[in-house]
């Protein structure tokens, strides 16, 4: 049964405009005007659109990219096309977008919008018919089963939400820390799709229905220990982590294993990479990071534990043919933070702050095959230091070569930012104290735009000793140094060296603002160092470009990409032939959502094309397997 939106929210009456500001942090809105809104809880169709102003028409834009979204679709629903077609040659499957769907209870609590409850998004295109069909439902998390009234429809939080405090529930003493929403990624592997969250077991749904089927403890039993000579002061450690695990696991109900929401694919051994982490680490100087590689069928193949002497958070990592890599976010505890998280009266998140005590950024290279490494070992625990202070966001890929010498070349692409700008409080603009969103809060000073994500390509060589010759830190693309995340580029290509990065960016020309939400996609040329873009206009915002191969060329495939037309209040998808980005004709189709199921912001997507190609994938993993493991050998034997 569909719950039906209401409480629509009209804007109050604002005065004239005023001078804006020089600085977008500087923003003051009219007294009468609250500078931070409640984000509500359902779609409106009335939408405040103050054309004098651009410091207040930017501020009220973003409220309503997190307007909660109550009505489902369970029945698949045909997009109206609203420019061009769906093209013939178009790879007929699903595009899955999650992200946060709820921010705002009946009673009083708002949360987080990490903390906001999964919203699963399907669009079924067909390029035989050029229709999408279009669904939407929330996953049937054992949170969202307690806070949702299955008969009324209404909800009511009851657990906090690592980044949340309830101002309509219990506040002391609320031990219900842990939220799975399952709200950060979407997968679809061995014919099964699962949403992620950072923190818990993913949740499976049904593809075609979009039920949720329940828990998949996808790494039950699979711990293996740590052998001896991988253990680091393990005598004080273990007895502060034996004090902690009866209170995180018992008490705060947390997973002893903490599932990471990003995976990894390689395509080219069809395996499905997946890394957890201790929790009691999130607390302790050390940092335990297992990986786990998966085929087809859900069997384990290999699993590695290593335990890294620093205090860590990791959100999303790389691999190579040889390695698994780790960006080392330092992170430290605080102890008044964590006094009064514990108690109830402030976010979980608030017992960590970021670390800047160093100025470089430690990057470890932790070995994916040790038997197939080369006959000299380096110390994995000692991180190769990059000449710059950055936060690692997300990692778009990352490739190894290796020269006739034995030397190797790895070179990463992702999306960072400063130790300086980056707060675990201030996420999204979200401002805890009062349950309400401050976009203000994200921007910067003139002249500290380099403080903001921004697209950066990491270069490591090592000798055949394994000893780090040069490390740096650059811009992926010297044209390009605008706010930039979520780099994105063919997965055909992930792992192996590739040429074009895509990422969602602003336009930056708005005055109030200029940074955030992005409302363009940027195509970078590695190569020649050339950059295209698409923007998608004036008041309107983008999410996660995705890319969709379509030929042999890198570049010969389509981006899907949602856009927020906030200005009127829809969403639309939009496909975009990523070899024409930048051209006139660059839009191949733009379809549009119907009104009452506009839906907020989204996180992380997966294109799954038709369960036809997906059915090839073990018979061309068998066809290469043995040409695979001979090409690993020969580049052992350069290695030696």
């Amino acid at each position: 049964m569909q719950a039906k939106a209401c409480h629509n929210i009209i804007p109050p009456k604002l005065l004239p405009p005023t001078k804006l500001p020089s600085t977008a942090s500087q923003i003051k809105l009219p007294s009468h005007v609250s500078r931070a809104i409640t984000i509500t809880t359902s779609p409106t169709h009335e939408v405040y659109t103050p054309e004098i102003d651009d410091t207040i028409t930017a501020f009220w834009d973003y409220q309503f990219l997190f307007v909660s979204q109550r009505s489902e679709t369970t029945e698949p629903i045909n997009l109206r096309v609203v420019e061009g077609s769906i093209p013939s040659d178009f790879p007929s499957g699903t595009y899955y977008l999650t992200g946060p769907g709820l921010f705002a209870d009946d009673h009083g609590s708002t949360v987080h919008p990490l903390d906001g409850h999964g919203y699963l998004r399907t669009f079924e295109i067909d390029g035989g018919t050029g229709q999408v069909k279009f669904m939407a439902r929330y996953i049937e998390t054992e949170a969202q089963a307690e806070e949702r009234d299955p008969v009324t429809g209404k909800w009511r939080f009851t657990h906090r939400g690592p980044f949340s405090v309830l101002k309509g529930g219990k506040m002391v003493g609320n031990t219900k820390v842990m939220k799975n929403v399952a709200n950060t990624s979407v997968l679809q592997w061995g014919g099964r799709l699962f949403c992620l969250w950072e923190g818990g077991d993913p949740y499976e749904i049904d593809s075609k229905t979009l039920n949720t089927i329940g828990k998949f403890e996808l790494i039950k039993n699979n711990s293996e220990s740590l052998p001896e000579e991988r253990k680091f002061n393990r005598d004080f450690l273990d007895v502060a982590a034996q004090i902690l695990k009866p209170i995180l696991y018992g008490v705060f109900k947390m997973t002893p294993k903490r599932l990471l929401s990003h995976y990894k694919i390689d395509t080219r051994r069809n395996r499905l990479l997946i890394m957890s982490c201790n929790a009691e680490d999130m607390l302790l100087p050390r940092s335990n990071f297992t990986f786990y590689e998966f085929d087809s069928n859900f069997q384990l193949l290999q699993s590695q534990e290593f335990e890294i002497p620093d205090h860590l958070m990791i959100h999303d990592w790389a691999f190579t043919d040889t390695h698994y890599i780790l960006f080392g976010n330092r992170i430290k505890l605080d102890i008044p933070g964590s006094m009064t998280a514990v108690c109830g009266l402030s976010p979980m998140i608030s017992a960590l702050s970021v670390n800047p005590s160093k100025q470089t950024s430690p990057i470890y290279l932790l070995p994916r095959f040790p038997n197939k490494q080369t006959n000299v070992e380096r110390d994995w625990r000692k991180p190769i230091d990059a000449p710059s202070q950055m936060w690692v966001l997300h990692v778009g890929n990352a490739f190894e070569e290796i020269d006739v010498n034995g030397n190797v070349n790895i070179e990463i692409q992702a999306s960072g930012c400063s130790y300086q700008w980056f707060n675990f409080q201030k996420m999204f603009g979200y401002d805890w104290q009062s349950g309400k969103l401050d976009p203000a809060m994200m921007n910067v000073q003139e002249g500290e735009e380099k403080l903001l994500p921004h697209l950066v390509q990491v270069s490591i060589n090592l000798d055949t000793n394994g000893n780090c010759t040069n490390c740096s830190v650059n811009d992926l693309n010297p044209q390009w140094n605008k706010a930039a995340d979520f780099p994105a580029m063919n997965p055909e290509f992930s792992g192996r060296k590739n040429e074009y990065v895509y990422a969602a960016t602003s336009s930056g020309s708005r005055q109030a603002l200029p940074h955030f939400p992005f409302d363009t996609v940027v195509k970078l040329n590695t190569a020649d160092k050339s950059v295209q873009k698409w923007s998608a206009g004036r008041r309107r915002f983008i999410g996660e470009p995705v890319f969709i191969p379509r030929g042999t060329k890198e570049d010969d495939g389509y981006l899907l990409v949602v856009e927020y037309a906030v200005s009127t209040q829809r969403c639309y998808l939009v496909i975009l032939d990523a070899q024409r980005i930048g051209e006139k004709n660059e839009v191949v189709a733009r379809l549009e959502v119907p009104r009452h199921l506009n839906f907020p912001l989204g996180f992380h997507g997966f294109w799954a094309p038709n369960n036809s190609a997906q059915e090839n994938l073990p018979n061309f993993e068998s066809k290469c397997k043995d040409s695979w493991s001979m090409m690993e050998n020969n580049m052992v034997n350069i290695g030696n």
